[in-house]
């Protein structure tokens, strides 16, 4: 057989077997998150009555993060951070792989306002890392490699097939896998997605969903006054984005110079504190963005509009002071929020119109914050109708110009 067509064959396999390995441990993953999310948040306190319950597990699960990072390291490492170590290095420290779980999971655990995907992004480069290294036909493509696990996770996580594509790529400029053509490369990227989603879909299946994605707002058809509105929906999202990116700095500048431990306690406190106050701004925002979707005309929309700045303002204390993970999660929450609390303003009981507002919202705050519009765009495909395509990569491409850096 002919070496080029032998090597292309091995390459075929390798990523469907990457992609089917990903898939893997994405359920597992999230099955170990929901069962010990349940036991601490619904088993144990319908047992066990504890007056301020959510403080006194906040705050124990932040001084326990504070430990593990003192005596381990300062993980889970953020995706960016994830992304730029793999460019720059071409590696990704593997060795410590049960500190990477612990850590990915005990934040998300007691109710941290982040998402799965920093975390899991981590343990699948890493286990990529490994198995690259422990591959000769492998070794010298572990970037390409890990770059496809980090695809595969962003597209399971978030059910968008595009989206890890787009978000990967767009930071990578360089061609990669230099011996094959763009259509050979994304004909690998997307042999793994559908090795990755398919076995995660399998796994659903036979044991349970773990992890449903968020939910597929309505289709509507907008009137007159609804493209007026566009305009404002997009300056309220570049409004979040500017405070998102204001609140990571400050937070950055105040929380960076405490020492660990101390650091992970006081995020606790804020987490309990906050969330005995307004439990909406806990965890990632996947299951409430289902039940305000069902139950939006029963909060007063300035509540919702506050909620989004508070959801904003807990994620970045979260995220700063080393209750690590994902900002997408929460953010889409955010934008969620303050879409319908915008139109809930000018409309009244209208889901069509609302929905509007939180998909331009969102695409101009996520725009803002990860100024990629097309991954944007990609990510909120699936959430919202197609006919709104245009206008949320209008916003997208907007909000990533519309931001003070």
């Amino acid at each position: 057989m002919d070496i080029k067509i032998k090597n292309r064959i091995y390459l075929y396999a390798f990523c469907t077997i990457l992609g089917s390995f990903t898939g893997i441990v994405i359920w597992v993953f999230l099955k170990v998150l929901s069962a010990g999310t349940s036991f601490i948040w619904e088993w144990l306190p319908a047992r066990i009555h504890i007056p301020f319950y959510t403080l006194w597990v906040c705050t124990a699960g932040g001084i326990l993060i504070g430990i593990i990072h003192k005596k381990y390291g300062d993980y889970p490492e953020e995706l960016s951070t994830v992304l730029s170590k793999m460019k720059k290095e071409k590696f990704y420290e593997y060795h410590n792989m049960k500190i990477l779980i612990i850590s990915a999971l005990f934040p998300l655990l007691i109710g941290s306002s982040v998402g799965p995907e920093a975390g899991l992004t981590g343990i699948i480069v890493g286990l990529c890392c490994w198995a690259v290294e422990n591959l000769k036909f492998a070794h010298k493509n572990a970037k390409e490699y890990s770059e496809i696990g980090m695809a595969v996770t962003l597209s399971v996580l978030f059910h968008s097939p595009l989206f890890g594509i787009f978000a990967v790529e767009e930071v990578e400029k360089e061609q990669t896998l230099p011996e094959l053509t763009r259509t050979s490369k994304i004909f690998i990227y997307g042999l793994a997605l559908a090795a990755g989603t398919g076995t995660y879909l399998i796994l659903n299946a036979l044991f349970g969903v773990q992890m449903e994605g968020f939910p597929s707002f309505p289709a509507f058809e907008p009137e007159g006054i609804d493209y007026l509105m566009i305009v404002i929906y997009i300056i309220c999202g570049c409004l979040l984005a500017n405070f998102y990116q204001l609140i990571h700095y400050i937070s950055h500048k105040i929380v960076g110079k405490i020492p660990a431990i101390v650091k992970e306690t006081i995020g606790g406190l804020c987490l309990g504190i906050i969330g005995l106050l307004v439990p909406a701004v806990m965890f990632s925002g996947e299951e409430q963005m289902g039940t305000l979707m069902e139950n939006y005309s029963k909060y007063i929309p300035l509540c919702l509009i506050g909620i989004a700045f508070l959801k904003i303002l807990m994620t970045n204390i979260c995220i700063e002071s080393d209750l690590k993970g994902g900002h997408f999660f929460p953010v889409i929450f955010a934008g969620v929020c303050m879409g319908y609390g915008i139109a809930g303003l000018v409309f009244q009981e209208s889901a069509g119109h609302v929905v509007l507002g939180a998909a331009i919202v969102t695409a101009a705050l996520l725009g803002g914050i990860m100024k990629k519009p097309i991954a944007v765009t990609m990510l909120l495909f699936l959430c919202f109708p197609v006919k709104m395509f245009v206008w949320i990569f209008l916003a997208a491409l907007i909000g990533s110009k519309g931001i003070v850096k």
